[in-house]
């Protein structure tokens, strides 16, 4: 049976501004310009100050709040010339933001800046040298499916009735597997050696049975072919003994192998999408006392539109407004609101990056004076948001994406986070010094015989560091360094 009732409920929920400051403070600079570029072609309302003619005389306009030029300015968000809901139309409408954001998007102009070196691609290259050969109709359209089948590694992972399937049903050509295995060696001796392989085995042994065939790749070729598995397990006392082989003469063997390529489809690969890292903040050192600076890209200068603003006055102050003068009126008044916003948001930015990175550089003022790990106070995401007075979730957003450039190097702002560790004396210390000490013993063991996770928690609880072997394998592991067998060396 249906029943009506009335029901109170207290709900949060996020403005269109929120939203709009959200994404902007989780944009690292080097695409803020795109994002800034995005607005601008958007919303026509919204200006480009550093585009503008500066030395346009005053007088022109009179009325001009020097405020609504530069909203990078240093007064507080409260005393921003707001405008007010009461002078636009007196209708009973909800101002809806209305410009589009697509963080992942690609910026058409942006694409066409980045400097890009003529080479062909790893797929053009064999085509190329596919072309090159005297083949039937037949055997070409088999080459162009391998080709086309290979992944980014070089690899050739499906079977070959899977191939010859395809050529029948897409390519109408009907083959034996065995002319696509042939056409498939063919390829095989393609540049980048190893390509079209379908094992790492098979990879490795066509690069080097591309090799002049001397001793040492003669037994490379024993090793990979016989014992691949002992040798990736690193169990060489095992390799001696079944190739009745010196020490030095295996050193060789392992050296020779450890120059091929595994991933030969990596070789001619351009990674075009390689991020830039361009630091957010500087810190710099003035005799003891550290100096912080936003970088310029994240406070650029943004105005409203002169002319949308009194384009908007003018039709608001028509004393007859038919339906397509209201509509004017109101796509006017949402572009005004929509860059007012997001100018809003921008200084809304740029105050939030620099209240956290003060926060941390406060808070981990030694290791910005030194430089060294050991200085590194244990510190996490809850420390930084109760001194800023901001919710963990927009510290996290800040550390996340943001750099910070110093005299030491380049840091992501998430690298100085870290949880406390404590000594027999009872001191807290962050686990990165332990880490260090970790990598430090690592770097000096003998390679012959390197330390396994025993012997380094002994060493650890030696300096006076009490952790449990698991945790010494899980700093390991988050530091990428394999276990001790893995490590050995001839």
């Amino acid at each position: 049976m249906l029943k009506q009732n009335l029901q109170q409920k207290l709900l949060q929920k996020l403005s269109p501004q929120q939203i709009q400051f959200i994404k902007l403070l989780q944009v690292p600079t080097v695409s803020l310009d795109t994002r800034i570029k995005e607005e601008l072609e958007e919303n026509p309302a919204l200006e480009d100050l550093s585009l503008t003619n500066l030395n346009e005389p005053e007088e022109q306009y009179p009325d001009r709040d020097p405020e609504d030029d530069n909203y990078s300015g240093d007064e507080e968000k409260g005393e921003l010339d707001e405008f007010n809901i009461d002078d636009y139309l007196q209708e009973d409408n909800v101002n809806e933001y209305g410009s589009r954001y697509d963080q992942n998007g690609d910026d058409e102009d942006d694409r066409k800046e980045i400097p890009i070196a003529v080479q062909s691609s790893f797929f053009e290259s064999l085509q190329q040298q596919l072309d090159l050969l005297p083949l039937s109709d037949k055997d070409f359209m088999i080459g162009k499916q391998i080709i086309g089948s290979l992944d980014d590694d070089g690899y050739l992972r499906r079977p070959i009735p899977s191939l010859t399937d395809d050529l029948a049903f897409s390519q109408n050509v009907f083959a034996e597997d065995e002319e696509v295995e042939d056409m498939l060696k063919v390829i095989q001796g393609f540049d980048p050696p190893g390509v079209g392989a379908r094992t790492l085995q098979e990879c490795l042994l066509i690069q080097l049975r591309k090799k002049e065939a001397d001793p040492i790749v003669k037994k490379a070729i024993l090793v990979v072919e016989h014992y691949l598995d002992e040798f990736t397990r690193k169990h060489y006392d095992k390799l001696e003994k079944s190739l009745n082989m010196s020490s030095s003469e295996l050193k060789a063997v392992v050296n020779e192998i450890l120059k091929l390529n595994p991933k030969p489809g990596d070789s001619n690969e351009i990674n075009t999408k390689q991020m830039q890292v361009i630091p957010d903040f500087h810190i710099t050192n003035n005799d003891g006392i550290l100096i912080l600076t936003l970088n310029s890209k994240n406070a650029p200068e943004l105005k409203v539109s002169r002319s949308y603003q009194e384009m908007f006055e003018h039709y608001d102050k028509a004393s007859q407004k038919d339906k397509k003068l209201k509509e004017a009126v109101q796509f006017v008044k949402q572009k005004l609101d929509s860059a007012k916003w997001f100018i809003d948001a921008i200084k809304q930015r740029q105050q939030t990056l620099l209240k956290t990175m003060n926060a941390i550089m406060q808070y981990q003022y030694e290791f910005f004076l030194t430089g060294d790990d050991k200085n590194l106070k244990p510190m996490i995401l809850k420390d930084i948001a109760d001194r800023i007075n901001m919710d963990i979730s927009t510290v996290s957003r800040v550390a996340n994406s943001k750099y910070v450039q110093t005299e030491f190097g380049t840091f992501l702002l998430k690298s100085f986070f870290s949880e406390a560790i404590q000594t027999e004396s009872g001191e807290e210390v962050s686990n990165k010094e332990v880490k260090k000490i970790l990598e430090e013993h690592i770097g000096k063991e003998d390679k012959r015989h390197p330390l396994a996770d025993e012997k380094l928690t002994e060493i650890l609880k030696d300096a006076g560091y009490n952790i449990a072997r698991r945790t010494v394998a899980k700093y390991r592991e988050q530091m990428n360094i394999p276990v001790a067998r893995l490590r050995k060396e001839l």
